[in-house]
């Protein structure tokens, strides 16, 4: 038989193994306040778009003469349901409630 050498020490070391590690920099990287701003605004305001769009779009009647609808008859009767079209524009005021709730309770940090 061949003889290998144990290549794992046993013996644990005392003491670090190499040099420890640089400090941690106390000072974060933050972005701007002008970039906050921006970011908050255009947020508000798709969101404010998006939510009007799907509040008024099921009762239009680009929502009833769909073509993507009448592929699928079954999907075209339910998306003239009142019930469906009540729970998208839910959907479109819970999204207008959400960009106004941003824009409310923005702080700066």
């Amino acid at each position: 038989m061949s003889y290998q050498p144990n290549l794992f020490s046993s013996k644990t070391p005392h003491g670090p193994a190499g040099p420890a590690p640089p400090p941690v920099a106390s000072e974060e990287h933050r972005t701007p306040a002008w970039l906050r701003r921006i970011d908050l605004f255009l947020r508000v305001v798709v969101r404010l778009y998006l939510g009007l769009l799907i509040v008024a779009l099921p009762w239009t009647h680009l929502w009833t003469e769909n073509h993507l609808f009448h592929l699928v008859p079954q999907v075209a009767a339910l998306a003239s349901n009142g019930a469906v079209r009540g729970v998208v524009s839910g959907l479109g005021l819970l999204n207008i409630w959400i960009a106004i709730s941003d824009a409310i309770h923005y702080r700066e940090p």
